[in-house]
């Protein structure tokens, strides 16, 4: 019994309750972490692999694994300085010994001991079944995140040190001279409560020897405070220095030696929101919240009024006039779709479908349509794969024969550099081979590390820098990284405008591709292409029979016709296909009033749907000029919506699934309906409309390739394996009997 008592009032054990019992939010960022690390926190997103095989430079490495282990320093660190701050104040017994801070932090090291213990197992674990490492490889990893995180605590501890030797010389001559801390400390009113402190017995003196507390009640409170007061001060220096390394990092983050790991990123970014939680609580106390509101209804008028700006913009296009910005409403756009603009727009695309049948053999060919799925990076690989094996049946005929490319996310990321390829290609580029699985290869690369990297140190932390396209200025951030990324990974290949690609689309020398995103203030599409589209703003329909239907898409060209529109970056059009809420930023255009626009995925994740409008616009030119309409379909997913089941497995999932129900399901429903719509278009083509889906299916369900920016090498091995999965074989059978007889199958 005694040894349990001794125990309790440990100063190790008696710090842990003291954290469950207050300032509960810092053990949030632990909850997290752990959560992460065991594959449940944004387990679909593939969260834990940024963690256990962190990439620097394009590898997965020591040196990678280093970095990580001293951002992990630095968050421990953080989490020490911050609880220090806040709970001295309750252990004045550490005023009066030697390293107060050190002292600290070997007492308070149970949570970071069992987070260091708990990441080592589940790294070994995650290392060699899904990244396929041996033991030595992962003993490399290790070491390299142990020497990281004992570099950056050694250089706290030295800082600290000197700190403490600092306080101990200046402090010497008052104690030393009875008089003079007699009037300074010891006066009647400075007497220490005992209300405030906490009962230990007992602390841990080094990590392997324990000292009973001393009794510190003769001490006057001026005297402590005054001892705490000074690490304080030291504590929070320490803190702004590590802010000012973070500004640095911002500024000079075009290098890619300054992109650091995503993992390091996310920890820095723990580690800024617990230092800043703790000042919140130290210096307001039970005035955080209303200060935190004021704060808050400060930025809001900063920005109504134009201020500050944190909004991303669309890369290219005029944000400088805002007298010609358009209007963005009911009467704008019906004035886009009028009957005279779409019969203009339909003429033109019609001499482009007229440019793609001049390149056929045939004289009533076959016209191909790709459609591609959203999914981070596992689309965009899967996609890549496809096409390439698509291409090769065809003996390098796929980007001749495909007329149309549309999809979301990943997918388009994929099927954009496949087609570059093949652009270059068709202009003379003979060292390129589309069949090559280095392309595969390069698409597949991390696209999270700069993109995290950037939002701490650039998004939180640096001033803003500009960058420019053409004659606008625009503010560097984590949508500006991510795109710079995007284009290395392809060798610069997507490193284009859209007017760099208008004559080939214009004269059917590459497919069409419409890049889709939706607008969040009503779920329109904005769709963007270098030709022409108002003939898809809206279904066809007889008005004579049907009341007037308003549009449900937006023609970007036409509607910015003045903002330059020609001039947006082919990689901010991607970017604007594939937003995920708060990975990416959303983009805000310059419009009255001004919207923003996410992920097409939100709208049409399998790019079906404006696939299918295409079609029946112009049924009538494909009734007589080609044999048929091949729809192929590359998706990240099953069909049949089979996929993540919404199981009740706990009764609190009771309460929460009526509010998730549409999250988990989105997808499905929109499959749903595209095949009503799909079928409505079979009604219509009759025998002479096909559809090839090709699908991601993991070997196995529990190891699949997550939904990501960010793939193992087990999942580029798997999505590499599955187009050779028996459900591909029969479409891939199917399009090499129609590719080389030109018609569809009987």
């Amino acid at each position: 019994m005694r040894f349990v008592r001794v125990f309790y009032y440990s100063f190790p054990v008696q710090l842990v309750l003291l954290h469950l019992k207050k300032f509960q939010v810092l053990l949030v960022f632990w909850f997290i972490l752990l959560s992460t690390l065991n594959s449940g926190f944004m387990r679909s997103y593939g969260a834990n692999a940024l963690f256990f095989s962190p990439e620097y430079l394009g590898k997965v490495s020591a040196l990678s694994s280093g970095i990580v282990g001293v951002a992990a320093g630095i968050f421990i660190m953080s989490w020490n300085i911050t609880t220090f701050i806040l709970f001295s104040r309750h252990f004045r017994f550490l005023a009066t010994t030697t390293k107060p801070f050190l002292k600290y932090c070997i007492n308070n090291s149970i949570i970071p001991i069992f987070f260091l213990i708990f990441y080592f197992i589940k790294a070994v674990q995650f290392d060699t079944s899904k990244e396929l490492l041996d033991y030595s490889e992962i003993l490399v990893l290790i070491l390299g995140f142990i020497c990281g995180l004992a570099l950056i605590i050694a250089i706290s501890l030295i800082y600290f040190f000197g700190a403490d030797k600092t306080i101990i010389r200046q402090m010497t001559p008052v104690i030393s001279d009875p008089k003079l801390f007699k009037s300074q400390f010891q006066k009647p009113a400075g007497r220490l409560s005992e209300s405030r402190l906490i009962k230990v017995q007992w602390y841990l003196n080094s990590p392997f020897s324990v000292k009973k507390v001393r009794d510190v009640s003769h001490y006057s409170r001026d005297f402590i405070e005054n001892i705490f007061g000074r690490h304080h001060f030291s504590a929070i220096l320490s803190i702004f220095i590590a802010f000012i390394f973070l500004i640095t990092v911002g500024f000079f983050m075009d290098h890619p030696a300054f992109q650091l790991p995503a993992a390091a990123s996310i920890l820095v970014f723990f580690a800024i929101l617990i230092s800043i939680s703790g000042a919140f609580s130290y210096f307001l106390q039970s005035w955080s919240i209303p200060f935190v509101l004021v704060l808050f209804l400060l930025l809001n008028v900063l920005y109504q009024h134009n201020v500050i700006d944190p909004t991303n913009k669309a890369y290219g296009l005029n944000y400088t006039n805002r007298d010609e910005r358009p209007d963005y409403d009911e009467e704008s756009l019906l004035r886009l779709c009028t009957t005279e603009n779409t019969e203009r727009d339909k003429k033109n695309m019609l001499q482009i479908l007229e440019n793609w049948k001049k390149k056929q053999k045939d004289e009533k060919p076959v016209l191909y349509i790709i459609n591609t799925s959203g999914g981070g990076n596992r689309s965009a690989t899967f996609t890549m794969n496809v096409l390439q094996q698509l291409d090769s049946i065809s003996h390098g005929e796929l980007m001749d024969r495909t007329f149309l490319i549309t999809g979301a996310s990943g997918g388009m990321f994929g099927a954009a550099y496949f087609r570059e390829l093949a652009r270059r290609k068709a202009h003379g580029d003979t060292s390129i081979n589309l069949h090559d699985h280095k392309y595969v290869n390069y698409i597949s690369r991390d696209l999270l590390n700069p993109l995290f990297s950037s939002f701490v140190a650039r998004d939180l932390a640096s001033p803003a820098q500009k960058f420019r396209v053409g004659n606008y200025e625009y503010i560097k951030d984590r949508g500006y990284a991510f795109e710079q990324k995007l284009a290395m990974n392809t060798h610069g290949a997507l490193n284009l405008q859209l007017k760099d690609l208008a004559v080939d689309e214009r004269n059917a020398t590459i497919p069409l591709m419409l890049f889709n995103s939706v607008i969040t203030r009503d779920s329109r599409t904005m769709v963007i292409s270098t030709q022409p589209i108002s003939f898809l703003m809206k279904p066809m329909y007889d008005s004579t029979r049907i009341p007037r239907m308003d549009p449900d898409a937006i023609d970007f060209g036409a509607f910015f016709s003045k903002q330059n529109p020609m001039n947006l970056r082919l990689l901010t059009a991607l970017r604007m296909n594939a937003t995920f809420p708060y990975v990416l930023p959303n983009v805000w255009l310059p419009t009255n009033p001004v919207i923003d626009v996410m992920d097409a995925g939100f709208r049409d994740n399998f790019g079906e749907q404006t696939a299918i409008r295409f079609v029946n616009v112009f049924k009538d030119w494909l009734e007589e000029n080609t044999s048929g309409v091949v729809l192929i379909q590359i998706r990240d997913r099953r069909t049949g919506g089979w996929d993540n089941p919404y199981e009740s497995n706990d009764i609190t999932e009771i309460i929460t699934k009526p509010l998730l129900l549409l999250q988990y399901n989105w997808y499905k429903m929109q499959e749903y309906n595209q095949n009503d719509l799909l079928s409505l278009s079979e009604k219509i083509m009759g025998r002479s409309f096909e559809k090839l889906v090709f699908e991601y299916v993991p070997k196995n369900e529990d190891e699949g390739a997550t939904l990501n920016f960010h793939l193992t090498n087990r999942e580029k091995m798997d999505i590499r394996d599955a187009i050779y999965n028996e459900k591909n074989k029969k479409p891939f059978h199917l399009f090499e009997q129609m590719i080389h007889t030109d018609h569809l199958k009987n």
